[in-house]
Parts: C-alpha cells; sequence; structure tokens
C-alpha cells in the first residue's frame, strides 16, 4: 500500500473563485462578486425572475439549521467565501394576504389566505409546479391543503380535481389544513398533475370486408377517460372491447350501436392518487413506458423550436408508416398545445414499450400492427443549455424506431 501525504507551512488557501447559482432544476458556475453584481449575474442566467424580485439564499450554515434563510446585502461579503450553492428565488412579498408568486410567464398572484400575526402560526414552504418551477411562500399554517390546490391550479389552467399535492411522498388530503402535518420551515410540497393519454386512434385496414374483435387492455396506473365507438368497459375502466366490421375502403361498422365510423378512438387518465409520482423518482429506461413516471431528458429526446415541429413531426410520422390523414390528424390535434411553447423536447416510445402499457389484441391477426405514441414537453429559452444533446440529434436524418397517440409531459 502507497500512501502520499503533503504538507505544507506558511502558505495561505487560496479563496474559492466560483459558485454555483440553482433555480429550479438549472445550476450555473459563476464567479464570486459583489452582492449587487451577484444580482446581475442571477438576472442574466434567469432572466425569468426580473431583478429587483431576485431574492439569494443559502442553508448550507449551520446557523441556517437546515432551512433557506435570505442572505442580505450587509453581510454578503463576510459569507460569500463559506458558500459553494446559492439559491435563487422570487422574492415574496411581505403583504397580507401573503401571495406565493406564480409561475414566471404569468402577472398575477395566487391569493393564499392570509397570514396570522404570530409567527408560530406561519411556515415558509417551497412549492415545486409540475413545470420543475419552485416558489417560495409564507403561509398560515390553517391554510387547507384544497385551497393550495386550487390557486395553484388556476394558475395552471387545469381542473384541481387534477392537482394533488404531495409531501414526503405522501398524498395531502385536501380537507386537511398544512398544519395538520409535521411540515416545517424549508419542507417542500410538490403538486403533481395527472396525465392523459391524448387521442389514440386505431385504423383498420382489410382487403376484403371481415369481422374484427379489438381488445385494449390498460395497465392498472391508467383507466380510460373518453371512447368511441363507446362500448361497456371493465376492470375500472381498464379494458374494453369492440367488435366490428371492416369493410375494403378502412371504414367500421361497430356492431352494438350500428356507428359507421373511420377509426376507434381512446383516451386514458393516470390514477395519480392510487399511483403518484415520487418526487425523487429516477427517468424510466427508454424501453419502458409508464404515464405516471414518464420524462424526457437530453440524451433520449429531440429539442426543437416550434416552428420547425409540424415538418419535423410530418417527416417522422411518414417514416414510421403513417399515411397522409393520419398525419395530419395528429399534428393538427397536437399543434394547439405544442405552439403554447417556444421549444419543445419530444421523442417516440418504442412500440414494444407502448404494447406493454395498453396492450392492443385483434382477432383475426392482422399481418402488421404499426402504433406510435410521442411524448413531449414545452422548453423555454433560457433552459435550452441543458438540453445541448438533444438539439444536435434534431439535426440528424435519422427515423425514430396504426395506432396513434401522444401524451404532453407536464411534470
Amino acid at each position: 500500500m502507497m500512501s502520499l501525504s503533503t504538507l505544507w507551512w506558511g502558505r495561505t488557501e487560496a479563496k474559492p473563485q466560483f459558485l454555483v447559482l440553482k433555480h429550479g432544476h438549472k445550476r450555473v458556475m459563476v464567479k464570486r462578486k459583489s452582492h449587487n453584481l451577484m444580482l446581475d449575474t442571477a438576472c442574466k442566467h434567469f432572466p425569468s425572475i426580473p431583478r429587483d424580485m431576485i431574492t439569494l439564499q443559502t442553508n448550507q450554515l449551520d446557523v441556517c439549521d437546515g432551512h433557506y434563510v435570505d442572505i442580505t446585502p450587509e453581510i454578503w461579503d463576510d459569507l460569500i467565501d463559506s458558500l459553494h450553492v446559492v439559491e435563487v428565488t422570487r422574492h415574496a412579498e411581505m403583504t397580507l394576504p401573503i401571495p406565493l408568486l406564480p409561475l414566471d410567464a404569468l402577472d398575477f398572484f395566487i391569493p393564499w389566505q392570509s397570514i396570522s400575526a404570530k409567527d408560530d402560526d406561519i411556515v415558509t414552504i417551497k412549492v415545486v409546479f409540475p413545470s420543475g418551477e419552485v416558489q417560495t411562500a409564507k403561509v398560515s399554517k390553517e391554510l387547507r391543503v384544497d385551497k393550495l390546490v386550487a390557486d395553484a391550479s388556476h394558475i395552471l389552467g387545469r381542473c384541481p380535481t387534477d392537482i394533488m399535492a404531495v409531501w414526503g411522498g405522501a398524498i395531502l388530503r385536501g380537507d386537511l389544513s398544512i398544519g395538520s402535518y409535521s411540515i416545517k420551515d424549508g419542507d417542500t410540497i410538490n403538486l403533481q398533475a395527472s396525465l392523459r393519454i391524448a387521442k389514440p386512434v386505431i385504423y383498420l385496414y382489410s382487403p376484403s370486408d371481415i369481422d374484427v374483435s379489438v381488445k385494449l387492455s390498460l395497465i392498472p396506473e391508467c383507466s380510460l377517460s373518453v371512447i368511441y365507438p363507446v362500448v361497456t368497459t371493465e376492470d375500472h375502466g381498464q379494458r374494453l372491447e369492440w367488435n366490428v366490421r371492416n369493410h375494403q375502403d378502412g371504414s367500421l361498422t361497430e356492431h352494438n350501436s350500428g356507428l359507421d365510423v373511420s377509426y376507434l378512438f381512446w383516451e386514458a387518465e393516470t390514477n395519480a392518487q392510487t399511483f403518484p409520482r415520487s418526487p425523487a423518482s429516477k427517468p424510466q429506461p427508454v424501453d419502458t413506458f409508464n404515464p405516471i413516471s414518464s420524462s424526457l431528458d437530453d440524451m433520449d429526446s429531440i429539442v426543437i423550436p416550434v416552428d420547425k415541429a409540424t415538418v419535423y413531426l410530418d417527416k417522422s410520422l411518414k417514416v414510421l408508416g403513417l399515411h397522409t390523414e393520419a398525419r395530419t390528424s395528429f399534428i393538427t390535434y397536437w399543434l394547439p398545445s405544442i405552439l403554447k411553447h417556444e421549444y419543445i423536447a419530444l421523442r417516440f416510445v418504442p412500440q414494444a414499450a407502448y404494447e406493454r402499457a395498453a396492450s392492443l389484441t385483434i382477432s383475426p391477426q392482422p399481418d402488421l400492427v404499426t402504433r406510435v405514441c410521442m411524448l413531449f414537453k414545452g422548453i423555454c429559452k433560457e433552459h435550452l443549455a441543458n438540453w445541448a444533446n438533444a438539439q444536435m440529434q434534431a439535426e440528424k436524418d435519422v427515423a425514430w424506431v396504426l395506432e396513434w397517440g401522444g401524451l404532453e409531459v407536464l411534470v
């Protein structure tokens, strides 16, 4: 065994030159500088927060007792050499009622319940929105969880029943107050959105008229929310069967109702209340697919600006085997959601992985089954640096390796 010890005398340890600024999921290494210059730097790297609303915080010192504490300009120079990571947050206005500031792109306050003047009745929490955005707020312990969820849902433009509050891996009951739980200063409440597998449609093609049975079975984490033609579902909305006459022109006649349709349609929602996403859950391998824990990252996706999305999707869907009408329907269905963003990250779920999540059994068995499911999420311009590989992959001319559908990832 070899060991090496280096001893120095009379040497002054150099002061560290750099520290990390952190906001949400983004981290930036910057040079140490004065408080005012650090605010300028934070504004540059996190432009969604106005400079006069930026607060710098730390929880690294023993005196913080593990809680995030504001760093005032008066003590900045004394602390700077002791810090390695500084949290950049949006300042919560100290007015009554105390609001939680909204997501960066919005302009109004969440009018949360007024807080008591007693410090014991106030708790400072971090709220993580489905987008990953982190907001800090002082709230009353008397604030009900369903009020917190309702106000967050208003900002997100979603129904409150689609959002749940999770603390320490457990779902918080809406009829209880924040104070009913052992939530302490600095604790994090994750707001998680239930996801929807939107507009999977099933086309059938046969060279001659034929009677066909189409059975669909979902994993327990999902339940059917909309189907057409309407048939009876089983196992709490996780299984169904269509019996149709498939005509040579591709049209279908559903036997029970006599409806003539162009395709079979279904949508599903995740059972988030039963199978909540763990706040610390890791991204799935690409060859598995579970809508509850679906994610995209720099290594398994491509990132493109929205003005190139339609051309890219049409080309990709054509390679995947979708005919003109199916490609057009796919793109026009998802285009309003895509246009809400500056850039999108996307990937197509491998057919085998999709099949395990939403099994399709067709009798008589067809010669060819093509299933297409796309995951996508919006990416803002200031976060593009985190998606360098995905942007590079988008420039390559590659093919991604007939039912189609999609899922917008909000968490």
